[in-house]
């Protein structure tokens, strides 16, 4: 069994679309309804990733600019590729945007914070970046709540293996919950805090559909069933197939909750 703490690194933007890409571009279009903010503003996009929230931003927000931000080549090339023209994309990290001060009106964070070293650090460089009266707004998955798909295989992963537990990202990343999302916010000094739950539907047509992302090794839960040895991992994959909430005709139905955040920069 894994012993030592997997990276939580993401690099490589194929297994991120299959395993979690393909519902965070669910949440990205409510996340921004949401915010609704007016049009022809400056976005800025901190850990855009393979351009989920980016892409989103221009097809719904009619912005005058974007600018994505990514530390992982590997996804910054897939962002650039799928937006080409459309958006602006620099290699660089939460904690340290080369932007000039106040040089953008909306910025943004989607699924990133639980991931970032210093949370503090990176909201004082987005307040630093944002004008006065501009909104600061991020969303991290529920993981320790109704994040099912990545819940019910940690659950599994401990039944059968208790030391797994200090892996499951539901304990180790305590921005997953609302409370402490909203104390972030606060004290980075943002005005006008609110916290909302976006929920979305994550339904596979079968157990291989669920399964079968766990394996590009891509991410806390896969990279820990690819750490398995084969014995084991087969074990797991037969756990989990057991005790997932799966209907007659082979499909499984499941809820992706993902808190939202918003505040504004004081004047």
């Amino acid at each position: 069994m894994p012993s030592a703490l997997l990276s939580d690194a993401w690099e490589r933007g194929e297994p991120y679309e299959q395993y979690v890409g393909r519902w965070s571009r669910q949440v990205a279009p409510q996340f921004l309804s949401w915010l609704n903010i007016p049009p022809s503003r400056r976005w800025l996009d901190v850990g855009c990733g393979t351009g989920a929230l980016s892409a989103a931003i221009l097809d719904r927000c009619s912005p005058s600019s974007v600018v994505g931000i990514e530390p992982s080549e590997g996804f910054l090339g897939k962002a650039a590729g799928q937006l080409a023209g459309r958006a602006m994309f620099r290699q660089a990290g939460a904690e340290a945007i080369p932007l000039d001060d106040k040089s953008v009106d909306v910025t943004v964070s989607g699924l990133v914070l639980n991931f970032v070293p210093d949370g503090h650090a990176a909201l004082r460089e987005m307040s630093r970046v944002t004008v006065a009266g501009g909104t600061i707004a991020a969303y991290v998955w529920d993981y320790a709540g109704k994040m099912e798909l990545m819940r019910h295989f940690w659950d599994a992963a401990v039944e059968l293996n208790p030391g797994a537990a200090r892996l499951n990202e539901g304990n180790r990343f305590p921005l997953c919950r609302p409370d402490a999302l909203e104390a972030l916010f606060t004290d980075a000094g943002l005005a006008g805090i609110e916290v909302s739950a976006i929920d979305i539907p994550t339904n596979f047509p079968s157990f291989e559909d669920y399964w079968q992302p766990f394996l590009g090794g891509q991410g806390p839960a896969p990279a820990y069933a690819m750490a398995l040895d084969e014995t084991s991992r087969a074990r797991l994959r037969r756990h989990l197939q057991e005790s997932l909430p799966m209907h007659a005709d082979g499909t499984i139905s499941l809820v992706a909750r993902a808190w939202s955040v918003r505040g504004e920069v004081p004047g």
